[in-house]
């Protein structure tokens, strides 16, 4: 048989226990929450911090398509196998494979369809979905799908119909949002077996995908090389696809098993053959069940509403899906700089860092139910400053994209040092921290365009004359309340590490948040370079990524100073002056006013809005000032209003399971208002015993008394026994192991922390 070569330049949760019986933590993941609304998830397979997600495509641009499914459309366009989990941004959807019976349509639909021509329609009525495993009926081939994974590949098994054109088509010039390919190569080895690298540039300006797979059954096919325009007349575009052609038996099955890479097509094979050597599907699929089961039982939760349960065991499924493991089998792994380097195999890199997100309960999270994958995400952070020359903002695919604000990943290091978790050279994170607080565009491997995102004006302004002039860079208050608390965290970096010059100079600037609030008003406000307040000032004002704000309004950056609560208590006038204004934020009108107002902006309550993270740790700000029965009321309604067992269960995106993070601290009972301080503030414990197994034989539980949905208020606190005076307790008390008991009541306890 001849081989060719193309080089081309430019909702209702499955359950899998019997009768209905769960036994396993796996039974209460839902992985169809978040694919409706604007959560961005999706429900393919994979394993905890897997490099592959075997998912279906749905839809192919616009916001909802940035996890590739959405859980209102009909149609599947096929199934690929890099995905994104709750972000707000696009990229990703490589290597597309599509069982096909009959004639086999690939002919441009136009750029304004969501649909492929091959594309098949489904019923939710016949999909599935659990850790590790996904499957639908497709009704236009009546063929049969499912997909499982290991760590770095995938199996899939289908089921035809008996057909004498039965086959499949791999589209490798498909991508989400159509991105543009700029190089293409598109192999087929022998009668079973394809291989292919290619590089697009979106979202990542240099995205790699390396791919080999094999099919049990021997194909001919047909390749498809010519261009084509998405539109009649419009600029011909490189094509790349693999028509299948077989016949097949009625039932017959066919399995399709796939590795992929960054480094390239000999690691994507041998990452396959390393994992799966065999044509095992059921197997796979068991040993990646298994792995679940393992994360998932980090966490026992004791409950008779079922509903709630499967809201906290998939919001915990959420928080291992990223990042994803990056380095082959061997060690190899693409670096920032787009070098092919050497990791150790036991020791691999991460990618997917969406620190913006994650550095406020995710990373704290996982300082609780795993630091030691916490620290290896850390030393993948350190080993990126090496390579980009400093730290990553929002790394992707070891692309630097510049996405979002600050410097984060200071928070994610510095909160693990101070708990105790420093397998990483924190001298090393010390230098990077202070080398991307400054302003100093030289030496950073990065695309152009990103630099200036990287590394804004806003930096020069925040080092010269201490603030961030609204005139010199936009979203000057969210840089400037970001930088400040970032700066913190290098400040007890610096501390812990005995250097008092680092520690003296970024304890100042750590104060600079003072410099944005306006007392007339009582609101963190833009500020120009000649010491003017920006006017006009409407603090419902959202102007979508052009304004003094990021993704909010002045509602709800004025209360982002985790690290200096009670300097922003005094700024407002004192304890019952901070919590009044607290009281405005939740009383006001919901309503975001502005022409271009940020969709992010969602999950309203009064203007706090829980669907993006800057307001995430604002309901526990009530316990800093004596009022922790606000804390607990709040906590109570976002939990209850905003997080739902359904496809529309979050209130905005999950952004790499920060949003699940949220719900899995505050169910349990406690949130971290400020990562970098290792004090955990006292919310409304949602269940009636929740264990923390801690390792080593430690668990840590939280035991509630009197509890319903009703009684929301706590009535008394002990840790070990002994009374809290004051609603915080310390990481070291968590990990210590010991029982944190609590009883509620349906009304107010105004005397429980005094």
């Amino acid at each position: 048989m001849k081989f060719g070569r193309l080089y081309v330049a430019a909702t209702v949760v499955a359950l899998s226990a019997c009768a209905g019986v769960k036994s396993e933590y796996a039974d209460y993941v839902n992985p169809f929450i978040g694919t409706g609304g604007h959560g961005h998830t999706f429900p393919g397979a994979t394993v905890p911090y897997g490099m592959i997600q075997p998912s279906p495509d749905t839809r192919i641009f616009e916001w909802d398509s940035c996890s590739g499914y959405y859980y209102p459309d009909s149609t599947i366009n096929g199934f690929s196998h890099t995905h994104l989990s709750g972000t707000g941004c696009c990229d990703y959807g490589d290597v597309l494979l599509m069982p096909t019976v009959g004639k086999q349509e690939y002919h441009s639909m136009g750029s304004q369809s969501q649909q492929m021509a091959y594309a098949s329609s489904f019923s939710h009525n016949n999909e599935k979905a659990e850790p590790g495993y996904y499957s639908v009926f497709l009704d236009r081939y009546k063929v049969m799908a499912e997909l499982t994974a290991t760590k770095r590949a995938a199996i899939h098994r289908y089921t035809f119909p008996a057909s004498k054109d039965a086959g499949f088509i791999l589209d490798f010039d498909y991508s989400l949002q159509r991105q543009t390919n700029k190089e293409m190569t598109l192999e087929v080895i022998s009668d079973t077996e394809i291989r292919g690298r290619k590089k697009t540039m979106y979202w990542a300006f240099d995205q790699y995908i390396n791919f080999y797979i094999k099919f049990s059954k021997p194909f001919t096919y047909t390749m498809v090389t010519d261009s084509m325009p998405l539109d009649k007349g419009g600029r011909l575009l490189p094509t790349a696809k693999v028509l299948l052609h077989f016949n097949t038996s009625k039932d017959e099955v066919v399995y399709a098993k796939i590795g992929i890479s960054a480094v390239d097509m000999d690691g994507a094979q041998k990452n396959l053959e390393a994992e799966i050597p065999a044509w095992d599907f059921d197997g796979v699929k068991t040993t990646a069940r298994a792995m679940w089961n393992d994360y998932l039982s980090k966490v026992d939760v004791k409950t008779d509403d079922n509903d709630k349960k499967t809201i906290f065991y998939s919001a915990l499924y959420h928080t291992a899906i990223s990042p994803n493991l990056f380095s082959d089998v061997d060690g190899r792994y693409l670096g920032m700089d787009l070098k092919v380097r050497q990791s150790n195999a036991n020791d691999p890199m991460y990618t997917v860092f969406s620190l913006w997100d994650t550095f406020r309960a995710f990373h704290p999270l996982k300082t609780i139910i795993d630091p030691e994958i916490n620290q290896a995400f850390i030393r993948s952070l350190i080993q990126k400053y090496k390579e980009e020359g400093v730290f990553p903002m929002w790394e992707l695919g070891g692309n630097e994209t510049g996405e979002m604000l600050g410097y984060h990943a200071v928070s994610v290091i510095t909160d693990s040092y101070v708990k105790g978790y420093r397998n990483f050279d924190a001298k090393e994170a010390l230098k990077a921290g202070v080398r991307t607080a400054e302003y100093d565009t030289s030496n950073i491997n990065c695309p152009r365009l990103v630099l200036p995102r990287l590394m804004p004006q806003a930096k020069y302004w925040k080092n010269k004359v201490g603030y961030v002039p609204c005139d010199k860079d936009n979203e000057s208050v969210a840089k400037a309340l970001e930088y400040a608390y970032n700066d913190w965290c290098i400040s007890v970096l610096a501390d812990s590490l005995g250097d008092k010059e680092v520690h003296s100079k970024y304890s100042k600037l750590a104060e600079g948040y003072k410099h944005y609030f306006d007392p007339s008003i009582r609101f963190m406000r833009g500020k120009d370079s000649q010491g003017s307040w920006r006017t006009p000032f409407n603090p419902a004002a959202s102007n979508h990524r052009n304004d003094d704000y990021c993704e909010g309004n002045a509602w709800q950056w004025t209360w982002f100073v985790p690290h200096h609560v009670d300097g922003l208590v005094q700024l407002m006038g004192g304890k019952e002056a901070f919590a009044g204004k607290l009281d405005s934020l939740f009383a006001a009108k919901s309503k975001i006013e502005g022409h271009a107002v940020s969709a992010d902006i969602s999950g309203l309550i009064g203007q706090y809005a829980h669907g993006n993270e800057p307001s995430h740790h604002i309901t526990h700000l009530y316990n800093y000032v004596g009022q922790p029965w606000k804390t607990q009321a709040l906590a109570d309604s976002v939990m209850q209003s905003l997080y739902f067992n359904a496809p529309n269960g979050l209130a905005g995106n999950e952004d790499c399971g920060q949003m699940s993070s949220w719900y899995i601290l505050n169910s349990i009972g406690f949130y971290q208002v400020c990562p970098g301080k290792p004090v955990y503030s006292i919310g409304r414990p949602l269940f009636r015993n929740v264990t923390i197994n801690l390792g080593n034989g430690r668990k840590f539980s939280v035991v509630t008394k009197n509890n319903s949905r009703q009684n929301k208020y706590i009535q008394s606190v002990t840790l070990n026994g002994k009374p809290l005076s004051q609603p915080f307790f310390s990481h070291a008390d968590l990990v210590a192991g010991g029982t944190l008991e609590v009883t509620m009541g349906s009304q107010p306890s105004y005397q429980t922390f005094k």
